[in-house]
């Protein structure tokens, strides 16, 4: 372990090897299209941390879930019947990055999604490879989840719900979306109980990043996401 690296205007990431035992691997840089695609497709992301340079990480494990092993709760099946949350992709990706950013989290002071945060990735989503899943309630935006897209893997990054079971309903509706389309997995990226509910589990590292070099294999599906009849 060589700790993390000072970026500078290259665009170039050390080995994920050298990330430190928190998965810290790189220290500053910037967040431009063609910097986040290096980063996604090496298995880094950026978090940012107030008062800090823009920290990129890289943890060892990494939580995943594989679409056709996703875990669908006999309630949340019968709220998903109902039919009185209406989800769609890629209609309101900024409304969904400041619905995330304005979430509380019980285990982190303010909030790590800056204005620079939302301007990169709507630059992402523009390019067609940052997409955005929608939750609605009549005319309402009640929750809904956010991240990237590139080969046969999604890495998601964020979510949040206004309204009861609106977060689960949109992730199941996406995961079961990303299952038809033959995606291999879904990054989650660090554990929490609740993705462990849905069926992630967590891989060592360099299981992650064998199965994200396979995945990159495949073509990415760019453009603007629509959901399945």
């Amino acid at each position: 372990m060589s700790g993390p690296v000072l970026l500078t205007d290259a665009l170039v990431f050390p080995p994920p090897s050298w990330a430190t035992n928190e998965g810290l691997i790189a220290v500053g840089g910037d967040l431009r299209p063609e910097r986040l695609v290096l980063a996604y497709g090496s298995g880094i992301f950026p978090w940012p941390h107030e008062g800090l340079p823009l920290l990129w990480f890289c943890p060892d494990p990494r939580m995943i879930l594989r679409p056709n092993e996703v875990h669908v709760s006999q309630s949340l099946r019968k709220v998903m019947k109902r039919k009185k949350l209406r989800v769609t992709l890629d209609r309101a990706f900024v409304l969904v990055m400041r619905g995330c950013a304005r979430t509380p989290r019980s285990h982190e002071q303010g909030t790590w999604i800056t204005q620079e945060m939302i301007d990169a990735y709507t630059r992402l989503h523009h390019l067609g490879l940052a997409h955005s899943v929608e939750v609605w309630q009549d005319d309402d935006l009640v929750g809904g989840l956010y991240g990237v897209s590139l080969g046969a893997a999604f890495f998601g990054e964020s979510m949040f719900a206004r309204a009861s079971n609106a977060s689960k309903v949109g992730f199941i509706t996406l995961v079961q979306q990303l299952e038809r389309w033959g995606f291999h997995f879904v990054d989650c990226q660090m554990y929490t109980p609740h993705l462990e509910r849905f069926g992630a589990i967590q891989w060592p590292r360099d299981q992650f990043l064998d199965a994200l070099e396979v995945a990159l294999q495949e073509p990415t599906r760019r453009g603007v996401w629509e959901l399945d009849p």
